[in-house]
């Protein structure tokens, strides 16, 4: 069963585990992702940004949606992550589901994710419902735009 809780600046540690755990991976192969290896007071100042919450999976922490209100009912992910222990379980979609739902002011949701991670563009696009946008360079990586639009 899963549940969602809003994070606080208490949770940092706990959201630096869940992060790191799920961009590792990321990390190795790109030498560099801004989501992977942050401090605490770098958490910290996140939490205060973007509104963040922990995707609780049997009472078990498993992931993180992270996501910044642009205005006029547009919305930014700059995070969703699962562990990999708890991916391909449908968790992440879900968790967006649970964001739409949630926010029923949102008229557009975008997102970047790196263009060559298949995977990810299949899930966003396949699972979730987004379209790709275009491209960009984030730092040395090339990420595909997303964005989904509510009917």
């Amino acid at each position: 069963m899963l549940s969602y809780r809003h994070a606080v600046k208490a949770d940092a540690d706990l959201l630096i585990s869940l992060y790191d755990s799920a961009f590792y991976q990321d990390f190795l192969r790109y030498g560099e992702c801004p989501a992977y290896g942050k401090t605490r007071h770098q958490m910290e100042k996140s939490i205060e940004r973007f509104s963040k919450e922990i995707i609780i999976y049997n009472n078990t922490p498993v992931g993180v949606i992270s996501v910044a209100n642009k205005g006029n009912g547009n919305y930014f992910v700059g995070c969703l992550c699962v562990i990999p222990e708890f991916q391909n379980m449908g968790i992440g979609a879900q968790a967006i589901n649970h964001f739409l739902e949630s926010h029923p002011d949102c008229n557009k949701i975008s997102l970047v994710t790196p263009l060559d991670k298949k995977e990810n563009i299949r899930f966003y696009t396949k699972k979730c419902g987004f379209k790709i946008d275009g491209t960009e360079f984030d730092g040395t990586v090339l990420v595909a735009r997303l964005i989904r639009e509510r009917s």
